[in-house]
């Protein structure tokens, strides 16, 4: 074989070789660009009327609460209760040191003494109003005085209650720590926070009902006692009041419950349940809209579950609305931005 015709068959083996590799590449192009398009289902959302129930968690503390601290540093003479005492409204609590009682006391007797005679002379004309006014502000100042030493001397209780806590012994030096806490539990409050959607439809006076897995199939009547004025901008929400009457005892402060307040019909937007994903790691949720051929995710919270389909609203107002086009089918597979190939 002489040397032109090799010549000629490498170059066409080379040229081969070439042309197959641009078709590899072009098909491997095509591959990647559809691969890119994932192929989801649609569905329009509709505004619906459904009856609005709100349930939110709340934990129970006691309507009044006390920390016992006398407004008198000294020594702790007695301590009249112990933790879960029973006590009503003027029930002797705690005894402390009477040394400055006692020593106002002999003042308040000397100095009303020497107030009758001033007042006596006054009236017969034979001292000054200045004499008579000096005297009576010294009688007036201890007067207060000893009440104020009275009520921090022997520390009553404000209101009727169980002693929750104790933190000092009888001989003990007191010095700013609470020496008991006071708590109320025939009535009870809890703080809910509710989404800022709902703020025009909460009102005081509102009933709701209150459940505790302690009591299956048992719920406690509560009412909206205060709507508080302001939203929280970072949560949305802004929260209320709840007033538990709760005369059988049968919760307690500190008990996790859930609340249900029937806020009454509202436009919502309703979708199926498994539309919605859930961020790993956290207990964000999210859906996906098509903006077109783009997916765009969505943040949203949950609302009222019906069966298989749930409530859902979004983190920042208007961003899922009447008319948008959902993804029920597919979702899982995209990130925001993705392509979509919308199918029937």
């Amino acid at each position: 074989m002489n040397k032109n015709l090799t010549r000629a068959l490498f170059l066409l083996a080379a040229i081969s070789l070439v042309a197959c590799g641009g078709r590899n590449e072009a098909t491997k192009g095509a591959t990647t660009t559809k691969k890119e398009s994932e192929r989801v289902k649609v569905l329009t959302l509709e505004s619906e009327r459904i009856a609005k129930t709100l349930e939110l968690s709340a934990t129970l503390e006691g309507y009044e609460t006390m920390n016992i601290a006398p407004s008198l540093t000294g020594h702790i003479e007695h301590i009249y209760v112990e933790v879960g005492s029973r006590v009503q409204k003027g029930s002797m609590l705690v005894r402390m040191d009477q040394t400055q009682l006692n020593t106002t006391r002999i003042n308040l007797a000397s100095t009303k003494t020497e107030f009758d005679r001033v007042k006596a002379l006054k009236e017969s004309g034979s001292i000054s109003e200045q004499v008579y006014d000096q005297t009576k502000a010294g009688y007036d100042q201890l007067v207060e005085n000893e009440r104020f030493l009275d009520q921090n001397t022997f520390v009553k209780a404000q209101f009727a209650g169980v002693i929750s806590a104790k933190y000092y012994e009888d001989g003990e030096m007191y010095a700013g720590q609470p020496i008991l806490t006071l708590t109320q539990i025939s009535r009870l409050k809890a703080i809910i926070n509710i989404p800022e959607t709902y703020f025009p439809m909460v009102k005081q006076g509102m009933k709701v009902e209150v459940e505790s897995d302690i009591y299956p199939g048992q719920t406690f009547p509560a009412t909206i006692e205060i709507v508080y004025p302001t939203i929280d901008p970072q949560s949305h929400t802004f929260q209320a009041k709840l007033n538990i009457p709760n005369s059988s005892e049968k919760i307690r402060p500190g008990m996790y419950v859930r609340t249900r307040l029937a806020v009454g019909e509202v436009d919502a937007i309703v979708v199926p349940y498994q539309s919605v994903l859930k961020l790993t790691g956290s207990n964000d949720r999210y859906v996906y809209v098509a903006d077109g051929n783009t997916a765009r995710r969505v943040a949203v919270t949950l609302g009222q579950r019906f069966d298989d389909r749930i409530e859902v609203i979004p983190v920042e107002a208007g961003n899922l609305k009447a008319g948008d086009q959902l993804v029920v089918t597919g979702q899982a597979r995209l990130v925001d931005g993705s392509t979509l190939e919308i199918v029937e």
